[in-house]
């Protein structure tokens, strides 16, 4: 299954207001994990003070790591449309998260990664296909298998896979090295509903 994207466009990435410090190096993270993402400070902006945020930098979605029981415990995507920021599903809520610096020297300091694809694993799931796609197609990246990732020359792959609870797990693994670097994300949940 390949699906190449070629949207060169920028993703704001930012935290809800307050962030704490996990919340704070979750974005730092995903900025150093995902290419063409630009992580900003919130600060007291609004929502739509992101969405003219978001158009300063070229950015055409935005994604926001929502505080959820005193840590990093939701994410929404936005699409920056003309009446502002429209969300786009699904909502994710997080179960836990292991942080880059968690993983020791596992990744060279200060290396970015500058391609990406998503794989899933061997037993996909619908709840595994519907997010990958959405990863896709948010961030601009394909959807290969691990081999395909490695004949491409790709930095990285985020790995997503289901276990037997039904849990999703995002991993970050850099190669040709196969090597998890993070951030790890554990999904408890994906609200595709949105009101």
């Amino acid at each position: 299954m390949i699906e190449v994207l070629t949207d060169k466009k920028n993703v704001l990435l930012t935290t809800s207001r307050r962030p704490t410090r996990d919340m704070r190096t979750l974005c730092r993270d995903f900025s150093h994990s995902f290419p063409n993402v630009v992580r900003v400070n919130r600060g007291k902006l609004s929502l739509d003070g992101l969405a003219e945020k978001a158009l300063e930098f070229k950015a055409d979605r935005v994604m926001v790591i929502d505080r959820w029981k005193g840590g990093p415990g939701k994410i929404r995507f936005f699409n920056v449309g003309l009446e502002g920021l429209e969300m786009v599903p699904p909502l994710v809520y997080m179960k836990g998260v292991r942080l880059r610096r968690d993983f020791g020297e596992s990744m060279p300091r200060g290396r970015r990664i500058k391609s990406l694809a998503v794989v899933t694993s061997a037993k996909r799931s619908l709840a595994v296909e519907r997010l990958c796609r959405v990863l896709s197609s948010f961030f601009g990246i394909p959807v290969l298998s691990l081999k395909e990732a490695v004949n491409r020359g790709c930095d990285a792959v985020v790995s997503v896979s289901a276990d037997s609870s039904g849990f999703l797990t995002l991993t970050f693994m850099l190669v040709p090295e196969f090597v998890e670097v993070g951030p790890r994300i554990r999904v408890s949940r994906l609200v595709w509903e949105l009101s």
